[in-house]
């Protein structure tokens, strides 16, 4: 089973969230073990400011066993589609089209998505299956 993070389980790891960093963790153990923990190329650039390097990001990445899937046309496409939904409904400009591309990578390439923002994507992706998270 694939599972995709939202960026807010990966900052919650990755910077020791005194709120959530334990509970974050181990989810994405707990995810690993059941296959294959990936990002998008939209959520590494969301992690980006935590790191001083690359190299670093790759490392605490991979440390964490997580791999980068990088966002093609169907999930833009699909990304694109959601977002003028959500606008045409009146959606307000309180999320971007990076939410859009994190939900519709999560939809096409996992079988699973981790996130704290179950309210969002549960609106606008209703499809995603996984942990549902008790915070």
């Amino acid at each position: 089973m694939t599972t995709a993070l939202d960026t807010n389980i990966l900052i919650d790891a990755l910077t020791l969230d005194a709120t959530h960093h334990e509970q974050s963790v181990e989810w994405i153990r707990t995810a690993s073990q059941a296959g294959p923990v990936i990002i998008c190329d939209v959520v590494l650039a969301e992690i980006a400011p935590t790191f001083n390097s690359r190299v670093i990001a790759e490392r605490a990445l991979s440390r964490l066993s997580i791999e980068s899937s990088p966002i093609d046309a169907d999930v833009a496409w699909e990304a694109g589609r959601r977002w003028g939904l959500y606008r045409r409904a009146g959606g307000p400009r309180t999320r971007i089209l990076a939410d859009f591309l994190i939900g519709a990578h999560a939809l096409l390439r996992a079988d699973a998505f981790l996130t704290r923002d179950r309210g969002f994507y549960g609106s606008y992706f209703p499809e995603l299956v996984g942990p549902q998270p008790e915070l």
